[in-house]
């Protein structure tokens, strides 16, 4: 059904705020190159894929907005200055819930073309046919519509909150990307139709009115409102515009040569300054990092009071948005991974001022140009400004995010093929982020850090406000000395799945150790298969003897032959900068073991996760693996200690059926990790290494589990004292004492809970109050979680996560509430996360017949193009139930052989 609205209701709550008039008045007359840039800076590829007929190009877009945030409309207006560059008698451009009120273009000689109007919902397009051809040449088209304000985050959205004494707000904001400009104003909403962009919005005067550049000017309109006018802003692609409205605070700084803002509802400044040091420390080192400045006058970080299924922040060039719960430093609330994860999202958002914002990808095709450049930028910039923090090990734990899904045949490359809007939204996935991270990880060591950044600074000069494909990368930093890097980023980027390198046995010669390493491909659902028929890459390979020195090289074929300095243990994938997996001889492995103590935190945590992974898709026997998270020293790194943590937690609920198997390991655990925690105790000590201050939640969760007496004795003391004081819980572990509260609750205790989500006033707070209630193990406080969440009470963005929470222990219970409910997941999910969201919730069962559900669900609902998430965890799904007797049978054996 074509998605138009009653033009006449929607323009009546516009005329309000004065747009209820032609375009053509409401804009300064003149011709239609007067709206050129000076200068254009970039032209469209027709080699690209479009959806749209290649009939002109847009220069500048003039727009006028006023958006009435009670009624959750808007009315808009704007003129394009565009080439017709193709003689037609109709124009095409994106559109989605929006009402055209006029369309009218005028050419050199300013005579008026009006448009007959056609809208495609489906297509999300609207046509403007003007019933004789126009020919070639400059024109200026103006339009006239209306819209909807979402309360989810698409396009102009509103988020609902309370001030902190308590009123009731609501704010603007927009989401762009990947293609919902189009519900702001009618576009050339795809990356390669670059423009510049005027932005004029009459608001409430008493409210901020944000955008891409600081306020040009602004006119008092009487009645409480005025007409703002932002500066014109560089040429950018569309997904990257940004409006934003609300009672809002501004703190600022200048750094590296700009005025850096974090931007936050009135009354938490004081909780937006930790990000605005980290963009103060950031900016300076990305201006001398890319070899190019900023170039706005402002950059802003714009945090919003509720989240989404999709996405956390968005990099819109100089108006940064990011959910608030990952850009405000809450006193009461925030950990200290709440606090990195600010400035690790922050250093990711900034990147892309550079990858994404002056440098474009030219289509959704590439989009791992922008995101895991940015996701490595990071990871980069994290290690640097905050070596204390252990980035490098983070590193490895993206990669192993990208393997678990680059594993399945369900896969696809890095640079994947897309052709529509759904194909665009499920392309921001861990490949695209994580696999394209840890590629180009590997490639910068393969050509040096030296070498590497020359390559990308003259990648930014050369394409600056153009659009690139990722070729274009690669001829840049191989034209800075990487030879031969192009063949190994083709391999690594236009193929899907993991190599695989088995070490032959090693002899050891004149003081150095000689091995074969065999390549092969990993896979966690069709070993045999792709060890008949393996895809074959020349990877790079690093590898040391323990305590000896690296070396590297590249592998050709089947088989490579290397020689490493020193004849202790071999240890491949030294320092983890490969993307792929490695496979020892069972004598190999049990060497590592014997000697993990003395191997590099990065490596122990690299060969924990290759080994616990190789065993479960079942390449080896979990001993080996378990032999080595049994290794672990107790004074290990932090990271280690948790991933050694994870490992037996993961198989401690893997045999909640046999609980003396089970209580086996719980006393395991406690025996190796009850004194850490003993050690660190339940409250964060001033100066104590961040690591420690990280490890102290994950201890307390995993022992919790185990009926650890201490923790016990902490939750009940804790549950008590919430009965009289609410902020018993406050500061950085207040979400720990929840979720195990939660978890082990009576419906009392649930209730209590309930009445605290109730009366919560921040947003961070409420959230995560609310998604405790749905860590319930018991079944029925399950189902009232599932219940509550479909309601008003929790809140439009709040509703989708309680949902995630109760999947967490009863994937299937959710799955069939969501089944159950279609409009209502419609209704509180993203559309850009509405696919996704049904196969993510479903993706921890172990039961067959979750796979025919979602069988019936993919073929109900979704198209061919659409249903990759399903497929993913339908791989998941089935390896794990083919997998779970195998590794109970082997866990068990080594267990009872290795008695506490």
């Amino acid at each position: 059904m074509p998605m138009i609205r009653n033009p006449g209701r929607l323009f009546a709550a516009a005329s309000m705020l004065a747009l209820a008039v032609p375009a053509s008045a409401q804009m300064a007359e003149g011709t239609a190159a007067d709206a050129k840039p000076a200068t254009q800076a970039d032209t469209v590829d027709t080699r690209l894929p479009t959806q749209l007929p290649r009939t002109a190009v847009p220069h500048r877009y003039s727009i006028q907005i006023a958006p009435d945030a009670q009624a959750l409309a808007f009315g808009g207006s704007v003129r394009i200055a565009l080439d017709i560059v193709k003689a037609t008698d109709k124009l095409v451009l994106n559109a989605a819930d929006l009402a055209i009120d006029s369309a009218t273009i005028y050419g050199s000689d300013n005579t008026p073309h009006q448009a007959k109007i056609t809208l495609d919902a489906d297509a999300q397009t609207a046509s403007f046919d003007f019933g004789e051809k126009l020919p070639k040449g400059a024109y200026r088209f103006d339009i006239v519509y209306t819209g909807t304000i979402s309360t989810q985050a698409n396009g102009l959205f509103a988020l609902d909150y309370k001030d902190p004494d308590g009123t009731q707000r609501r704010g603007l904001f927009t989401q762009f990307e990947a293609p919902d400009a189009r519900r702001f104003v009618p576009s050339w909403d795809e990356p390669d139709y670059k423009a510049v962009f005027d932005l004029t919005a009459t608001v409430p005067s008493d409210q901020m009115p944000l955008s891409n550049m600081p306020v040009k000017s602004s006119e008092d309109l009487g009645g409480g409102m005025s007409k703002v006018t932002f500066g014109t802003t560089p040429t950018m692609s569309s997904y990257l515009l940004f409006f934003g409205l609300g009672d809002f605070e501004r703190i600022h700084r200048q750094a590296g040569g700009t005025d850096v803002g974090i931007v936050m509802s009135r009354g938490k400044a004081d909780q937006g300054q930790y990000a605005l040091d980290s963009a103060a420390a950031i900016l300076p080192f990305y201006n001398d990092y890319f070899g190019t400045p900023y170039p706005l006058p402002k950059l802003d970080n714009i945090a919003g009071p509720g989240q989404s299924q999709f996405f956390g922040a968005m990099e819109n060039w100089g108006a940064i948005f990011t959910f608030e719960r990952i850009l405000l430093n809450d006193p009461t609330i925030s950990s200290e991974g709440d606090r990195q994860r600010i400035f690790s999202v922050a250093a990711h958002e900034m990147a892309h001022q550079w990858f994404g914002d002056l440098v474009t990808m030219a289509w959704w095709d590439d989009l791992w140009l922008n995101e895991g450049f940015a996701s490595w930028m990071e990871n980069k910039t994290t290690s640097t400004l905050h070596p204390e923090w252990g980035a490098d090990i983070d590193r490895v734990g993206s990669r192993e995010s990208a393997m678990r899904q680059d594993a399945y045949e369900a896969t696809h490359p890095i640079v994947q093929t897309i052709r529509t809007v759904e194909q665009t939204n499920q392309a921001f996935d861990s490949i695209t982020y994580s696999k394209g991270e840890s590629v180009i990880a590997m490639l910068e060591a393969y050509a040096g850090a030296d070498v590497w950044r020359k390559g990308v600074q003259d990648y930014v000069k050369a394409h600056q406000y153009r659009n690139t494909r990722t070729d274009d990368l690669w001829k840049a930093v191989e034209a800075a000395g990487a030879d031969n890097l192009t063949r190994i980023a083709h391999q690594f980027t236009l193929q899907p799945g993991v190599p695989l390198i088995q070490v032959g046995a090693a002899q050891c010669r004149g003081g150095d150790t000689a091995v074969t390493l065999t390549q092969s491909e990993f896979s966690a659902d069709r070993r045999e298969a792709v060890a008949a028929k393996p895809q074959s890459w020349n990877v790079p390979v690093l590898a040391s003897t323990v305590g000896g020195g690296t070396v590297d090289a590249v592998t050709e074929g089947r088989t490579t032959q290397m020689t490493v300095p020193g004849c202790a243990p071999l240890l491949v994938n030294a320092g983890q900068a490969g993307y792929y997996r490695t496979l020892y001889g069972a004598p190999q492995l049990a060497a590592l073991a014997q000697n993990f103590s003395s191997l590099k935190p990065i490596d122990q945590y690299g060969l924990l996760n290759d080994n616990i992974a190789l065993a479960y898709a079942g390449y080896q026997p979990i001993g080996g693996a378990l032999d080595l998270v049994a290794a672990i020293p107790a004074d290990a790194d932090p990271k280690v200690l948790a991933e050694g943590l994870g490992s037996w937690t993961n198989l401690y609920g893997l045999f909640e059926d046999e609980p003396a198997v089970q209580e086996k390991i719980g006393q395991r655990i406690q025996a190796k990790y009850a004194p850490v925690l003993s050690r660190l105790g339940f409250t964060v000590k001033d100066g104590e290494p961040a690591g420690e201050t990280l490890l102290r939640p994950t201890l307390i969760s995993a022992l919790g589990a185990t009926g650890l007496a201490s923790v016990e004795a902490e939750r009940t003391r804790l549950l008590k004292a919430l009965a009289t004081d609410p902020k018993a819980l406050d500061g950085p572990l207040k979400t720990t004492w929840l979720g195990l509260i939660a978890r082990d609750a009576t419906p009392a205790e649930w209730e209590q809970l309930h009445r605290l989500a109730q009366d919560a006033g921040g947003f961070t707070e409420r959230s995560a109050l609310y998604s405790a209630l749905g860590g319930a193990k018991d079944d029925m406080l399950a189902a009232k979680a599932l219940d509550l969440a479909i309601t008003d009470e929790p809140g439009a963005t709040i509703g989708a996560s309680l949902i995630s929470s109760v999947a967490v222990r009863h994937p299937e219970m959710a799955l069939d509430f969501a089944l159950a409910h279609p409009g209502d997941i419609d209704r509180i999910v993203d559309n850009s996360a509405q696919s996704r969201y049904v196969a993510r919730i479903a993706a921890g069962s172990d039961r067959p017949e979750t796979i025919g559900k979602l069988e019936a669900y993919a073929k109900a609902n979704l198209g061919a193009e659409a249903r990759k998430p399903v497929d993913q965890t339908i791989g998941v799904v089935k390896t794990r139930i083919e997998a779970r007797q195998r590794i109970m049978d082997q866990a068990r054996q080594w267990i009872d052989a290795h008695a506490v």
